[in-house]
């Protein structure tokens, strides 16, 4: 007969950065703790462009203490993988990696999270406390379009080698579609960025922008604003540009790949499952700003997970200390119990 699983006093979901820090500090306050990552540790960085650069300084990239040294002030991705993988084993953790989250319930005494290993059996864990680190890299926001789906379509973008001499539409007008425009631009892709406002997003990096400015007016990039695709095809794209005070101007683009850069949105899911309030039109969970608690009790978003679609709100610098305030939370809330008096029945 199977023995029943040991309650922990915590699972977190997400090997990134902000989860990586929450277990850190878990183990360090002698809680029993499990990481349930659904990809690679750090697995947003992992899908990050090949050769990406963070803007960030190292030190503001670090967890538990532990020295991020880089060749340069600024962390490469293959550096900030090193580090975090690294730290992992420096510290011990268990982190189950490509493990995915299928459910999270609200129990009489905490939770059970439901998890199913790659190529392996579901089971189910107890935890006391669950807090979630998911961040949003796997949930881009839809382009609702025929032929969003074609093998060509992607909304990751990692290297621009293969794509010299060659046509590729980008969608969207961040940051994340402006990197993409400029490096494909000096791999020799000729590029065509679709936007459906009139200018570059104002969150754009400010040293980016006349970088992309001066390449679109020199004609380097085609910059298309008011626009949007109507369809995608193999080899083309049907954009629509509606200009303000002109007619509907239908387009044709060569493009042998196209790139959705619309951004991402927080998956909602596990919250919802559990019971937390969430915004009905955001997707914003409702949480203590001091704890990072949801309304349901032990239950804690952290990082950018529960933001909905203010994703550009959140970066690692400054959701680690999310980590830091839900964990010093638990551990209140655990040394609490352990020091209540038992109540005597008679």
């Amino acid at each position: 007969m199977p023995q029943p699983t040991p309650t922990l006093d915590a699972v977190i979901v997400g090997a990134g950065p902000i989860g990586l820090e929450a277990a850190i500090r878990a183990k360090r306050a002698g809680l029993r703790a499990v990481v349930l990552e659904q990809g690679a540790i750090a697995n947003a960085i992992v899908h990050y462009p090949t050769y990406m650069t963070f803007f960030t300084t190292s030190e503001r990239l670090e967890v538990g203490g532990h020295p991020f040294v880089t060749a340069t002030d600024k962390a490469t991705r293959k550096e900030a993988l090193d580090y975090y993988r690294k730290v992992v084993a420096n510290e011990g953790l268990d982190v189950r990696t490509f493990t995915r989250v299928t459910a999270l319930r609200r129990t009489a005494d905490g939770f059970e999270v439901d998890a199913t290993p790659e190529g392996g059996a579901p089971t189910t864990l107890r935890a006391r406390a669950v807090l979630v680190a998911t961040g949003y890299f796997d949930h881009p926001k839809p382009l609702e379009v025929p032929g969003a789906d074609l093998p060509h379509v992607s909304h990751r973008y990692r290297e621009g080698h293969a794509e010299y001499g060659r046509d590729v539409l980008i969608v969207g007008g961040g940051s994340g579609a402006a990197d993409a425009a400029l490096d494909l631009h000096r791999h020799g892709a000729r590029v065509t960025m679709v936007h459906r406002a009139a200018d570059f997003k104002r969150s754009l990096k400010y040293w980016v922008r006349p970088n992309l400015e001066n390449r679109v007016k020199e004609g380097s990039i085609r910059a298309l604003f008011h626009a949007r695709v109507e369809r995608i095809e193999p080899g083309t794209v049907h954009v629509v540009r509606t200009p303000p005070d002109a007619p509907e101007k239908h387009l044709d683009v060569p493009a042998s790949r196209v790139l959705l850069l619309t951004g991402y949105r927080a998956d909602p899911t596990l919250f919802a499952q559990a019971g937390a309030r969430l915004d009905p039109a955001s997707a914003v969970v409702e949480i203590d700003e001091a704890t990072r608690e949801t309304s349901v009790p032990g239950l804690y978003a952290i990082g950018s997970a529960g933001q909905g679609g203010r994703t550009s709100d959140v970066f690692i610098e400054n959701g680690l200390p999310h980590a830091r305030a839900a964990v010093a939370h638990v551990v209140e809330r655990a040394t609490a119990k352990r020091l209540a008096p038992a109540t005597s029945v008679r």
